[in-house]
């Protein structure tokens, strides 16, 4: 079934080759299909997501309150997102979903012929940029160096725009962990195929659009509408019901 996916992926791209007469636009053409296809998926996650930030005060009450009784708390959580119609799985699931499309795209660009080049901007989409510097020098790399360059700051700016969304105390950490994260894909872009580096950047930089147009909508609409509900629910009341204790009888 896998084998069977990336050869329908790499004969899709090879008919884009013929198509657009270049395998670096037959690339990014077939990167901006998958992520067409798979958009719903990521709308889907991200309202999830937003949900679950909306829900977050109220989730933190429940597991405050119930602390010392665990089962309790779990059973309240249990009910509390059957009243909101909330899977705390939900945000995971597309993503997981996707998954497997975008490693059989990482393979079918690795897979690109020798002589395969990017409107002659990259001569060969068959070397990495660390190749291309060992063979020809900064003067013959540089262009590789700025694709890869540009993935490693096409990977930070998502999670910097997401830091509105992240909570104040979280937030030093999330910016950490995203240097950290555009680091590695540097180092990542700088050893992979330039077919496969033009596959992550176009990738990435659709991210950043759908990031601000449609990301952020989304979040901000589903988070307003989920706190306009939350707001609605009538209050509810913990009540504790004292156990019956037989009344003690009289002696005769």
């Amino acid at each position: 079934m896998w084998d069977w996916f990336v050869n329908f992926l790499a004969n899709v791209l090879s008919a884009l080759e013929q198509f657009s007469g270049d395998w670096g636009l037959a690339i990014i053409i077939l990167t901006f299909i998958i992520r067409l296809l798979v958009m719903p998926l990521m709308t889907k996650s991200t309202a999830s997501s937003a949900r679950m930030q909306a829900l977050q005060p109220k989730m933190k009450e429940i597991q405050d309150r119930y602390a010392n009784d665990p089962e309790r708390q779990a059973e309240e959580m249990r009910k509390f997102y059957a009243e909101n119609k909330f899977n705390p799985m939900g945000g995971c699931l597309p993503v997981i979903i996707q998954m497997p499309v975008f490693f059989a795209l990482f393979t079918v660009a690795k897979q690109v012929p020798a002589d395969a080049h990017f409107l002659g901007v990259l001569p060969s989409l068959s070397v990495s940029a660390s190749e291309m510097f060992a063979s020809s020098g900064l003067a013959g790399a540089w262009v590789y160096i700025v694709f890869d360059v540009a993935f490693g700051v096409l990977t930070l700016i998502p999670m910097i725009m997401n830091l509105s969304n992240t909570p104040e105390e979280q937030r030093q950490t999330s910016l950490i962990m995203g240097v950290v994260m555009a680091g590695m894909m540097l180092w990542f872009g700088w050893t992979v195929p330039a077919a496969v580096l033009l596959y992550y950047d176009t990738s990435a930089l659709w991210q950043v659009v759908q990031q601000k147009i449609v990301t952020q909508r989304v979040m901000d609409k589903v988070k307003r509408e989920t706190e306009e509900q939350m707001k609605n629910q009538p209050v509810q009341v913990d009540v504790v019901r004292k156990e019956k204790k037989p009344r003690p009888h009289k002696k005769g």
